[in-house]
Formats: C-alpha cells, sequence, structure tokens
C-alpha cells in the first residue's frame, strides 16, 4: 500500500491504470472525462489533490492522439490549480516523438533543388556561399538570367528616360523577389500624392489637373532557389506544452529519438522494452541460441545489437538503399540485407509499428534469403491503418507488441498478435519515484 500518491487515468488506455494500481495497492482517483457537444474536452478532478503527489497516466496512441494530448494538459493544469505537490506525466507512447526538431525536408535535403536546368543531378545549392560552376555552368547561380540580361534592361531603360518614356520598374537581381521603391520612376511624386482606391488598384492622382495613374503592381514573393525549407518544430512545443502545463516530471518508454529528452527543462525517464523482449525471447522462442537478431533499418541497429549481445546470438542488419540502383536478387526494392539468415530463425526488433510497411517488407526479404521463421518484437504496435491487414498477408509468422497502446481490437483482428505487459513495469518505477529510490534498476539490463 503506497499512501499519499493519487493516480490519475486518461482515456486513452484504462487497462494500463488499472494494472499499474493493483501492482501499488491503491484504487485509481476518480475524474470525470467527457466532451462538449462542440467538441472540447471537459476534466473534472472528483477527489482532493492538495499536497499530494500525482501520476497521471495517458498514452499517445489509439487514433485520437491531438484529444489524448488535449486531455492530458488540462489534466496536469487542473492538478497544479488544485494545489498538488508534484505532478508526473506518465506516456508509455510519446506523442509526437517522430516529429523532433530537424532542419530539413522529408527527403532528407537541407535545402530546395534549384528548378529547371541549373539543377545537375538533383545537386542542392547552399545559400550561405557561391557554389562552384561546372564547365558549361553559368557564373552565378543568384541572377535569374545571368549578368548580360541584366546589362541589357538597364541600358533599355536609361535610354526610354531620355527619350522621355515611362519604363517599366527594374526587376530585382534575384528572379522573382519584388521591386524596391527606388527602383520604380514614380515613386518620388507617388510619396507626396494622395493615393485612392480604384477598380481594385491604388492609382496616384495628379492634385493639379485630377489625371490618374495606374502604377505596377509588385509580384507576388517567390523563395529564391535554394532558400531554406524549415519543418514544423512540433518536438520543443509538445515539451513547452507540457512544461507550462504544469508537469514537474515525465516517465515514458522507448522514445523513437532518445535525443527528445533535451527538449525538456524537467526531468524525463526512459524506460527501456528491450528487457521484456529479451525475456520473451529466451522463454517463449525454442532454440534461440540459433536465432539472428535484425534490425529492419540503421536507426535501430544499437537497440537490436543490445539484444542481441545480451543472448549471445548473431547479428544482421537491413539496409534501406535510397539512390536509384539496379535491383538483384539480394535487394527487395530499395531494402537490403547484410548478414547471412540462411536456414536459421529470424527476430526483427523494432521500437515502433505503424503502418507496419517496414517490418512487413522485412519479413518478404528475409524469408527470400531463407529464413525458415520470422518474429517481430515491436515495443510500440500502433497498428494504424491498414496495418492489420498487412501483417496477416505478410511473411510474418508472429509479431510481438507490448500494451502501451490498447491493443483490445487488434487482438480480435488478427491471429498473430500477441501480447506483452508494460504496466509492472511502470507501477515499479512509480513506486520508485514516489518513495525517492533508484530507479536505475530498471535500466540495468546485463
Amino acid at each position: 500500500m503506497v499512501r499519499n500518491i493519487v493516480v490519475l487515468g486518461g482515456s486513452s488506455h484504462p487497462q494500463l491504470t488499472e494494472t499499474i494500481c493493483n501492482h501499488l495497492g491503491i484504487p485509481p482517483s476518480k475524474i470525470l472525462l467527457s466532451k462538449f457537444a462542440v467538441g472540447e474536452t471537459r476534466v473534472e478532478i472528483i477527489e482532493s489533490v492538495r499536497g499530494k503527489d500525482v501520476f497521471i497516466i495517458q498514452s499517445g496512441g489509439g487514433g485520437k492522439v491531438n484529444d489524448n494530448l488535449m486531455e492530458l494538459l488540462i489534466t496536469i493544469s487542473a492538478c497544479r490549480t488544485a494545489s498538488a505537490k508534484r505532478i508526473t506525466a506518465v506516456l508509455p507512447l510519446f506523442p509526437y516523438s517522430r516529429q523532433s526538431d530537424i532542419p530539413y525536408n522529408k527527403t532528407g535535403a537541407p535545402l530546395a533543388k534549384v528548378p529547371g536546368e541549373r539543377s545537375r543531378n538533383n545537386t542542392y545549392t547552399f545559400d550561405s556561399r557561391p557554389q562552384t560552376p561546372y564547365p558549361g555552368q553559368q557564373e552565378s547561380q543568384g541572377l535569374g538570367n545571368g549578368t548580360q540580361a541584366l546589362t541589357r534592361q538597364l541600358s533599355r531603360m536609361k535610354t526610354e528616360q531620355t527619350n522621355g518614356v515611362p519604363s517599366s520598374p527594374v526587376k530585382s537581381t534575384a528572379e522573382g523577389q519584388p521591386p524596391r521603391r527606388s527602383d520604380t520612376i514614380d515613386s518620388a511624386r507617388s510619396d507626396k500624392s494622395n493615393s485612392t482606391k480604384s477598380d481594385g488598384y491604388f492609382s496616384n492622382v495628379n492634385g493639379v489637373n485630377g489625371i490618374a495613374k495606374p502604377t505596377t503592381k509588385p509580384p507576388a514573393f517567390q523563395p529564391q532557389p535554394g532558400y531554406k525549407q524549415w519543418v514544423a518544430q512540433a518536438g520543443t512545443l509538445i515539451a513547452d506544452l507540457l512544461t507550462c502545463a504544469g508537469a514537474d516530471h515525465v516517465i515514458t518508454m522507448d522514445l523513437h529519438d532518445p535525443q527528445y529528452q533535451g527538449f525538456f527543462d524537467i526531468p524525463v525517464d526512459n524506460l527501456y522494452g528491450r528487457h521484456l523482449l529479451r525475456k520473451y525471447i529466451q522463454f517463449s522462442i525454442p532454440n534461440y541460441q540459433q536465432a539472428v537478431i535484425v534490425s529492419p533499418d540503421a536507426g535501430g541497429a544499437k537497440r537490436a545489437t543490445a539484444i542481441a549481445d545480451a543472448l549471445g546470438v548473431p547479428f544482421a542488419l537491413i539496409h534501406k538503399e535510397r539512390r536509384p540502383t539496379q535491383i538483384n536478387d539480394r535487394q527487395n526494392a530499395t531494402m537490403m540485407l547484410v548478414g547471412n539468415v540462411k536456414d536459421r530463425t529470424v527476430i526483427l526488433v523494432d521500437d515502433l509499428a505503424d503502418t507496419s510497411n517496414t517490418i512487413t517488407r522485412a519479413a518478404k526479404l528475409l524469408k527470400k534469403e531463407g529464413a525458415t521463421k520470422v518474429f517481430a518484437l515491436v515495443t510500440h504496435g500502433i497498428l494504424s491503418g491498414d496495418a492489420i491487414d498487412r501483417i496477416n498477408a505478410s511473411a510474418l509468422d508472429k509479431v510481438i507488441v507490448t500494451n502501451s497502446v490498447d491493443q483490445t481490437e487488434h487482438l480480435k483482428r488478427c491471429p498473430k498478435l500477441e501480447v506483452l505487459e508494460i504496466g509492472n513495469v511502470f507501477a515499479e518505477a512509480i513506486r520508485r519515484v514516489h518513495h525517492g529510490e533508484s530507479i536505475s534498476v530498471l535500466f540495468d539490463y546485463n
């Protein structure tokens, strides 16, 4: 029995909240979660939380990520207003963990491609320094048509001014940028005249004879070649939202990007699910000593090698080849295997499966390379969209996930699915945090 502690469960995963409370020996606190007719979230804490240690359990999956996140923020704010001593957000699956701060576009390129003929085989130009011109290429890419076009345009304008013919405004050196007011002939006179709106355009009216002279409308802004394409910084935003709402501590499991902890100014405990996966391999997979641990991509190689070293089994890697190469027998579209899996059981290890496209394609490649059985061990089984149908039709023999996301509906539809319980791990972490004990034993898997 743990005293002076309050456990509040969100609407994302009620079964996990009940498991954690049973392990701690306390009942879940009463909380009212509902929605207004317009769709706004309503949270009302029925029990008193004044001066108590509050743990709010809310997962980031289940198909309603935004609703669950807003419900969590409102609950944290309500506890802070109700004078809770400490508020800990327990997030088995951290929302928006795959959208950290990346100043690149989705293809991984730091800058946008240069349009037209100026791009040479998908090369990218940096706007911080001029690029070295290639043979047969113009000297500078900053000028749209080169220096000759600019010289001709300036000489034509000078000739028109000499003959008394009004000229069009000079375009800026960078193609597509709006002209400056100093580049127009009538700029000095228009500053002293009154402007009225006529037919959707602004006209300068002469105060002597009332003759209106329409001015040229500036063109729409277009970015220069090499303009940086920045993506939304959802990583820092979610961290700031949790901190500003009043959270003092965050407990989560298997962050997709471990550097995500650096976005927070509050302590973040990132628990690992590899211990559960390793125990499952030891006790549920026959002859695991002859198996091969495989990472479906390079990003999960460190996680897979840790399990392979702990079990003393070999390791293999699936490399995603994104360059245009000729597909041969050792490649499945853009994936190629590094290692030997012939006539052996293969265990795919990953942290997250959303659409399951990666693990199903990896399983197809492994079976093609001679693997006898393919097991997929995933910490977070989101399985959104048509992931269940894809798994059922794939070469995977079994998919093992944890219940960081509610798997009730998934189990009904997928006979290959098996669920591991993580409620006891989070309950032990909550107990140790509440009593001020070390939780390093939860990180020690050797």
